[in-house]
């Protein structure tokens, strides 16, 4: 069995990642939510199962299922470039538990001024913790830097979200609750490129095929920011846009007059059911390992890879979650 598996390459993927299914079997596997309730020392067996498996070195009487087992938790709980653990609030997995619970309240409490603004306030720490736990590490952010972005990016979703709250008075019922969508997508768009400014001012690393660091790139960090933003928007589109239509035929029937309590409990469970699906499919929309031809990085940068590695077509970065 040892001998069977010391060449086994536990990080090569277990479905392609050159297209969207096997991207987004491989982030079911990783965000499933059930890995957040595993103990402390399970997540360090399995980081050392990882490790011994890199070196070619498994223990005795390990089977390919364990390995895998391993690698699932290790994927799910440590960050790709530093291999240290995530906190737990900011791993993608968490993403389900978390984003349920807020995306329901959010679209449940937006009658009044004081819920929008404590709500959106909750969502935006949230978000700034998810979007520094999964940043690209390469690129270290001050202290001073995390809380310009925290302030800047719950500055733009309370401004998107009280705005639109008083300019829309009077408007259909249905206009109020797509409101904190507009909210977080607005965010979005301030709060990832801020949290991950150092990335855009000082650029990346970007590799060749063989992992070798080349160089940084600033063209290359805002395309990986880029499909960032884009990818945490799908995830809270079809929730925040559909789950409001949904509710507001619900609240009309007579049963559901008689449990209005019950209307923020249900509205988290069915923002649950849409993140299930919608947690693994926004983060397969692209690769984590992006690929990027050499001629879009900066000139100076094409110039330098040409002269010391002659003819480089495409380098590679790992662009985050």
């Amino acid at each position: 069995m040892e001998s069977d598996l010391s060449s086994f390459d536990i990080d090569a993927p277990r479905w392609d990642q050159a297209t969207f299914i096997g991207r987004l079997k491989h982030f079911f596997n990783i965000t499933d939510p059930r890995t957040i309730f595993v103990s402390e020392q399970m997540l360090d067996w399995a980081k050392i199962m990882v490790e011994n498996s890199r070196r070619g070195t498994v223990p005795p009487g390990t089977d390919r299922e364990q390995l895998l087992y391993a690698k699932k938790l290790y994927d799910s709980a440590f960050h790709p470039d530093t291999g240290e653990k995530m906190n737990v609030i900011g791993r993608m997995s968490f993403q389900l538990p978390g984003g349920m619970a807020l995306t329901g309240c959010l679209l449940h409490f937006h009658r009044t001024l004081p819920a929008v603004v404590f709500w959106q306030w909750v969502n935006q720490s949230f978000n700034a913790l998810v979007n520094y736990t999964n940043r690209n590490a390469a690129s270290p952010l001050s202290g001073r830097q995390m809380a310009v972005a925290y302030v800047t990016a719950t500055g733009a979703a309370l401004g998107t979200a009280l705005g639109l709250t008083l300019g829309t008075k009077g408007a259909p019922k249905l206009v109020a609750r797509w409101i904190p969508f507009a909210a977080v997508a607005a965010a979005n768009c301030v709060n990832i490129p801020m949290m991950r400014q150092q990335e855009l001012l000082h650029g990346l690393v970007v590799t060749d095929a063989a992992s070798r660091e080349l160089g940084q790139s600033r063209r290359a960090a805002a395309l990986g920011i880029s499909q960032v933003v884009v990818s945490r928007i799908t995830m809270a589109a079809p929730g925040m846009i559909l789950l409001p239509i949904l509710m507001q035929r619900l609240e009309r029937l007579a049963f559901m007059k008689k449990i209005r309590v019950l209307h923020a409990p249900l509205q988290v469970l069915l923002a649950g059911a849409f993140l299930v699906v919608m947690v693994p499919t926004a983060c397969a929309l692209f690769p984590q390992r992006c690929e990027m031809p050499v001629s879009r990085l900066e000139e100076e940068l094409q110039a330098s890879l040409r002269a010391q590695y002659g003819d480089i077509a495409f380098v590679y970065f790992n662009k985050g979650l």
